[in-house]
């Protein structure tokens, strides 16, 4: 007597529908293309934000330009990163580890300006916010995190891949 074949069935080796295939390239480690091209369209995205964020602020400090001059780094890393492995396993990462410490440090700078701030973390529900934003470096620092995963992930397998027709 045969096992039911609920039990034995096993997921086809060849996937025709993309998102079967993403879920596959995540569910094995194989997602350092996709990964290192979100880094590169966060990387613009923070970017922008940060710059024109820097920028209603005046640059009023000159740590505020190190931001605007390394996030972009990532852009261009991210691009050759999709296309080159190279890049992938070098590049990346130490752009990638560059905005992981730039945010880092950004985090402490903008605690210290909330404790400069008249009243400093006594008057916390009016100084955090009024002043500069808490976790915003943090979030800079995760796009840098996006491209050091994306550097240790296998790439995307694609000689499995079903033709279109």
């Amino acid at each position: 007597m045969h096992p039911p074949r609920l039990l034995t069935r096993t997921p086809p080796k060849r996937s025709e529908h993309l998102l079967d295939r993403l879920v596959r390239d995540v569910r094995t480690g194989r997602f350092e293309q996709s990964l290192a091209a979100l880094t590169a369209a966060g990387a613009a995205v923070t970017a922008a934000e940060i710059y024109s964020e820097h920028d209603a602020a005046s640059f009023g400090n000159k740590m505020m330009w190190w931001p605007v001059v390394i996030l972009p780094t990532a852009i261009p890393a991210g691009v050759a990163a999709v296309f080159s492995k190279r890049a992938a396993k070098t590049v990346l990462p130490v752009t990638s580890a560059a905005i992981v410490l730039n945010g880092l440090q950004g985090t402490v700078l903008h605690w210290r300006g909330i404790a400069q701030k008249p009243g400093g973390w006594e008057l916390a529900s009016y100084n955090v916010e009024m002043g500069p934003p808490v976790f915003a470096p943090l979030l800079a620092s995760l796009v840098g995190g996006m491209g050091l995963l994306a550097a240790i992930l296998r790439r995307e397998d694609r000689s499995d891949a079903v033709p279109r027709a």
